[in-house]
């Protein structure tokens, strides 16, 4: 959190941000969430990384889901959450 923090200080157009809810309690996870949805409403580009499906689908605009390193799917985030395989590979639905 005060990686993104000192990121910030400078004004980027555009942030990277690495696996943020990596080793992180469930209430900070969201909050960081909700900062990155805010950072985004901001006009500042996200390029995020992430392996918590849910949560960076229901915020992506776009995304691209990797496994072994290939693309097996890409679109907006929202209407990934739709498709089966993903359903049933990252969200045990």
């Amino acid at each position: 959190m005060v990686a993104m923090g000192r990121g910030l200080m400078s004004k980027p157009r555009l942030c990277i941000i690495d696996e943020p809810s990596s080793g992180l309690a469930p209430l900070v996870v969201t909050e960081i969430f909700h900062t990155v949805q805010g950072l985004r409403n901001q006009g500042i580009a996200i390029f995020l990384i992430e392996q918590d499906v849910q949560q960076t689908l229901e915020t992506a605009d776009r995304a691209y889901v990797l496994e072994n390193g290939s693309i097996v799917s890409e679109g907006i985030g929202r209407e990934l959450l739709q498709d089966d395989h993903i359903k049933k590979a990252y969200l045990g639905l």
